[in-house]
């Protein structure tokens, strides 16, 4: 066998060791002389597995008690429409502030359930920063204000919560959560596809404060309602058990690495030593204002563009997977997740010294 540095986006590197004991258990799990994808989950076993794995997630994030937590099928995208079908009316405004091309698709995606107004934008800069707070256009009366705290495909980041007052703030946090401690008490609802830090794809988790599932109406189908799914603890229908049980042990892991402050210092080194590289070579180049850089995912860009093919084909050569940029952007793009060591981004930087020094 022979593994590699993965830098992909998403679906994206899982640990090690998450990796060898769900094979080790793959076959039997828990001594059901089953593997855990054949169990019933409204069975004993399952029930108390999806509780344990509840109370590890509350534990890492110190999720409040009155909030609840789901584990949805699907990916993040789903719950574009999903949200403003249970927490807005068709003719009420909801505030989005678009900082790259995922908080557009969830402004674009809510626009059938609900008014949607574009509080701030950095399109005109190519989606290059956060919009200041201060040039944010919100309604007070809004159902809620939705961001991307970190964006995916362009590398930007909020470096802190926005406060918005007294309307409820939404988060999509699939690229960020787990990487770093989170003051979940300034969310009302935060929301994030599995497949970057929490395990594989096709699980969404939820982080609802208890008062906005008052709003959810009884006129959308009960699977879309998300007080009918909190009613039956993310069961109201056979739920991705595998990537439920995956999460789990992803959670277990994070808790073992020293929590999420150990997850901070970590990629917050990883994140320094790569773009340090970055500005001081003279070659790569990022296109993000420094105040609003990325720790999770960090594109970049060669001198010239016929150059991205031979980067990719070696880089790849040099066991170095995943490199090519989204394809809305071009250049290459790193995405350096919790599963990735520093010795994986070391073995980037010293690659991307000897190709620059091949061809300069």
């Amino acid at each position: 066998m022979s593994r590699a540095y993965n830098f992909s986006a998403g679906p994206a590197a899982l640990p090690e060791d998450v990796l060898r004991q769900a094979q080790s258990e793959l076959l039997e799990w828990n001594g059901a002389r089953a593997s855990v994808m054949e169990v019933s989950h409204r069975g004993k076993a399952f029930i108390a597995l999806g509780q344990e794995i509840e109370r590890d997630l509350r534990d890492l994030l110190a999720i409040p008690a009155n909030y609840k937590v789901l584990f949805q099928q699907g990916g993040a995208t789903q719950h574009f429409a999903q949200i403003p079908m249970n927490f807005a009316r068709r003719d009420q405004n909801v505030d989005y502030v678009l900082t790259g091309d995922w908080s557009e698709k969830a402004a674009r995606e809510a626009a059938p359930y609900a008014n949607v107004r574009i509080a701030a934008s950095s399109a005109s800069t190519n989606y290059d920063r956060v919009p200041p707070r201060s040039g944010w256009d919100l309604d007070a009366n809004a159902a809620y204000v939705h961001v991307t705290p970190n964006e995916t495909i362009r590398g930007v980041e909020f470096q802190d919560i926005p406060e918005v007052g007294n309307v409820p703030l939404f988060g999509d946090v699939s690229s960020t959560i787990l990487s770093r401690p989170l003051d979940v008490s300034k969310y009302a609802l935060l929301y994030a596809g599995a497949q970057k830090n929490i395990g594989p794809s096709g699980l969404v988790v939820m982080i609802i404060r208890d008062d906005l599932l008052e709003r959810c109406p009884r006129d959308i189908a009960r699977i879309f309602n998300y007080a009918e799914n909190a009613a039956q603890d993310s069961m109201l229908n056979t739920p991705n058990t595998w990537a439920w049980y995956l999460a789990g042990l992803i959670f277990k892991w994070v808790k073992a690495q020293g929590g999420v402050a150990a997850m901070e210092r970590r990629n917050c080194a990883k994140a320094e030593l790569l773009y340090g590289y970055i500005d001081a070579s003279g070659y790569y180049k990022n296109p993000v204002e420094a105040s609003a850089r990325s720790w999770m995912n960090v594109p970049f860009t060669l001198p010239r563009e016929e150059l991205d093919a031979v980067f990719l084909k070696e880089s790849e050569a040099a066991g170095l997977l995943a490199l090519k940029g989204h394809k809305l952007v071009g250049g290459m793009r790193a995405s350096i997740y919790n599963a990735m060591p520093l010795e994986g981004v070391q073995a980037l930087v010293d690659f991307m010294k000897d190709f620059a020094a091949r061809n300069g």
